[in-house]
């Protein structure tokens, strides 16, 4: 039993942190921007050989895709680029390339899970594993696991020697050194609240357990070079708060959202008090603003700034940069922000009265769309580019104009490390397809 305030919007997954997104473009520095077209597989002749094809996922460059597929015997397989890897599972789920381009996911054999990384599976095998997790460059794969009725989580093949009564969220730093899982380190019988409010969870860093025990804990945040780990906690029936390496802020509040760092600095987080949400940081207030809701705070590349979704009405929501919120107003949704590099611009997918669409510092783009996916800035900040889907297809839409072209599926666009071409990860006429688009060509 563990009560927190209604969700006001539909959650999705978080985006990569700034820092992963740093990562990724050094990475991009290193790819092939010459080659306009590559055509690197055929989907359609995959499914027609397959009675079931799970949806498949490309690598961050492009040079690769890869899908889970059934057989006609009940087993699966995986398949990169029309090959398969050697054997086939029981079952195979979570299938993800990892920063640094390795294929991974969890295989089921001989009735026990683990995770297979380029075909070779780990040789620890478990009762089940899920929740895979990567380090910012890919270096680390975590995943959260149980053996029989004990729960723990297993680090590049190598389970934690402790185990727990439950363990959910996981959290990895970005080197990959510090591993951190919320875990149950208490039983509570059925019916028990007076065990209950005691607190029966804590948190586990690279398998050690804070000696404080919540009500509950979720959300976990690591600083930069691994240096802190904070989480939303929930010290009694009532109060909420932030704890910090095992120690909880001494101000409470009637609830918290999700603790970010900034990078090198101190943890920040919404709070509620006295009916309003507002945003502080170390526990000290740090916006005077009041809002009907607040959450989704983000943190510019060199942590300058802040920005946040907020609802400064009731069930109208916006962004809020450094306390001051947008003047545009919208009623249905609002993604999390997205920062450019340089700090000096932020962006977010909104949705109004049925219309999906882009803002970029407040100014909403003029096309409708059926749906909409996070934005992209290039390397200087002048250009914000997104996925959309109109007509029942694909393509992009770059500062607000639509590029003519229609896909039959589209991955988040990449830009190169000059900002002038544009990586196109597509199916086209059902044919996985690795496009480079200068920008000029976009326009």
């Amino acid at each position: 039993m563990e009560l927190r305030a209604p969700t006001p919007h539909v959650e999705r997954q978080p985006r990569a942190e700034a820092g992963a997104e740093a990562q990724l473009a050094r990475a991009a520095s290193s790819w092939d921007w010459d080659t306009p077209r590559k055509d690197l597989a055929d989907l359609a002749r995959l499914r027609e050989q397959h009675p079931l094809v799970l949806e498949p996922v490309a690598s961050p460059d492009g040079e690769r895709v890869a899908a889970i597929v059934g057989q006609d015997d009940g087993t699966f397989r995986v398949w990169v680029n029309g090959e398969p890897w050697d054997g086939s599972y029981e079952k195979a789920r979570g299938l993800a390339f990892a920063p640094d381009g390795r294929l991974v996911a969890l295989v089921r054999a001989d009735d026990q899970w683990t995770v297979a990384v380029d075909g070779l599976p780990w040789e620890e095998r478990f009762t089940f594993a899920w929740n895979l997790r990567f380090s910012e460059e890919g270096r680390a794969i975590a995943v959260q696991v149980k053996r029989d009725m004990d729960y723990s989580v297993a680090v590049n093949g190598k389970a934690w020697e402790t185990s727990f009564l439950s363990c959910r969220d996981l959290a990895l730093g970005a080197d990959g050194k510090t591993v951190v899982a919320l875990v149950q380190v208490e039983a509570v019988p059925e019916g028990d609240i007076a065990k209950f409010v005691d607190g029966a969870w804590s948190v586990a860093v690279n398998g050690e357990a804070w000696t404080r025990r919540f009500v509950g804990v979720w959300a976990p945040a690591i600083g930069r070079q691994g240096a802190h780990v904070a989480v939303e906690a929930r010290t009694s029936r009532l109060d909420y708060t932030v704890a910090e390496d095992g120690v909880p802020w001494e101000t409470t509040w009637s609830c918290v959202w999700e603790p970010r760092y900034r990078p090198g600095g101190a943890a920040v987080v919404p709070v509620r008090a006295a009916g309003a949400w507002t945003l502080v940081e170390g526990g000290a207030p740090l916006w005077r603003g009041q809002y009907v809701q607040l959450w989704q705070e983000r943190v510019s590349p060199d942590g300058g700034r802040i920005a946040a979704v907020v609802a400064p009405s009731f069930g109208r929501w916006t962004i809020a940069v450094d306390d001051r919120p947008w003047a545009a107003r919208f009623g249905e949704l609002v993604g999390e922000p997205v920062f450019s590099p340089d700090g000096r611009h932020v962006a977010a997918m909104v949705k109004d009265e049925g219309r999906w669409s882009i803002a970029v510092d407040g100014a909403v783009w003029r096309e409708d769309f059926e749906m909409v996916w996070d934005p992209v800035f290039s390397p200087d900040g002048r250009t914000a580019v997104a996925k959309v889907k109109l007509g029942g297809a694909f393509t992009v839409a770059l500062n607000g104009r639509v590029w003519p072209r229609r896909f039959e599926a589209l991955r988040d666009p990449v830009f190169g490390p000059d900002g002038q071409k544009l990586l196109l990860r597509c199916v086209e006429g059902g044919r996985y397809t690795r496009l480079v688009v200068p920008l000029e060509k976009l326009l």
